[in-house]
């Protein structure tokens, strides 16, 4: 059944609300407006984000200054070597006092989870988030308990190649919607984090612009952004492209390509877009499906890593023409 498009009211609406949001988190994140972006992209996806990169870049500042940015509950997990499962979801514990069992929730019945170092836990304890980013809930001796929605896992890993690291499995790394590699900054950008933070913290200072409910509301508006047939045929091809590709031992999964299609109708609601474009699919086809494709012995013996990989397969892609891509838009669905 067709859904209707967003009025112009909702759209406004998401439009005014993620730029405050963006705003804020801006004045933390410096000089990395694309970056901060695809997270709002994502939120409104109800994906996961991973944040990869080495210490000290600002992977834990742009989770938590997401989480500040929304009046909602968040979690907080340290991944180390001896974390168990039930640090995550939660344990049920015995009231001598009633003769029952009572059951304590973990951090991760929260609207935010922000994983800090999560390839520091074993892949046991890595595991034990499958349930939660897949399917919204988490079972503890048999009885499954729902997670609140919206429901967020931003997770924050360094490079495996560092001390003390355990690589994410291939189940685990396709949960995450995208990865996002925040890099060092610019030298100006470096020039005006040294100036702003000289004598304040600007995380302490950012306030939230919104609330979990009306997040709920803007992601169901998302979800209805138009995708013609010749849009979604495009991210069937670029997916496919990838499992057929030489450099690669394991292409993109159907998973996604759902989730590259939900991340674009995102990236079009953000820019007041009730339609998708295939530029919103390109400009996110990377961040992705690169971390969950592996590549052949030959790519990385060449050097050649998945990015170069997912931008070769955008490249070769022969994209839909503009009156394909934007039939059915507002005006022709009214």
């Amino acid at each position: 059944m067709l859904q209707a498009v967003p009025s112009s009211t909702e759209l406004d609406d998401l439009v005014a609300t993620t730029g405050r949001m963006r705003a804020g988190i801006e004045k933390v994140v410096t000089g990395r407006p694309e970056l901060v972006a695809t997270t709002v992209a994502v939120l409104l996806a109800e994906g996961h984000l991973l944040l990869e990169d080495v210490p000290g870049v600002g992977k834990t500042t742009l989770a938590k200054a997401l989480a500040r940015s929304i009046d909602c509950q968040v979690g907080r997990i340290q991944f180390t070597p001896d974390l168990l499962p039930s640090d995550l979801t939660g344990v049920n514990i015995y009231r001598s006092q009633t003769g029952e069992f009572e059951f304590r929730p973990g951090p991760v019945f929260s609207h935010i989870v922000i994983g800090d170092e999560i390839n520091r836990a074993s892949p046991k304890t890595q595991s034990a988030l499958l349930e939660c980013m897949q399917e919204a809930q988490a079972t503890v001796d048999g009885h499954s308990y729902p997670l609140p929605r919206p429901f967020l896992v931003v997770a924050t890993q360094n490079p495996v190649e560092m001390e003390g690291t355990y690589p994410l499995p291939e189940a685990q790394r396709d949960r995450f919607m995208a990865r996002l590699t925040v890099g060092y900054p610019s030298v100006d950008s470096e020039l005006a984090m040294l100036d702003l933070q000289e004598t304040v913290d600007p995380l302490a200072d950012l306030r939230p612009v919104t609330d979990a409910a009306h997040v709920g509301r803007l992601i169901d508006v998302a979800r209805r952004i138009y995708a013609a047939p010749g849009v979604k045929r495009y991210v069937v091809d670029l997916v496919t492209a990838t499992r057929e590709d030489q450099g690669l031992r394991l292409g993109a999964s159907p998973r996604a390509a759902i989730q590259l299609l939900r991340a674009a109708k995102s990236a079009a609601a953000i820019a007041g877009r009730d339609h998708v474009l295939p530029d919103d699919v390109q400009s996110l086809a990377e961040p992705v499906l690169a971390h969950r494709l592996l590549p052949s012995t030959e790519s990385r013996l060449s050097g050649r890593s998945t990015e170069a990989i997912v931008r070769d397969v955008v490249a070769r892609v022969a994209v839909p023409s503009p009156s394909v891509s934007a039939r059915g838009t507002r005006s022709a669905l009214r």
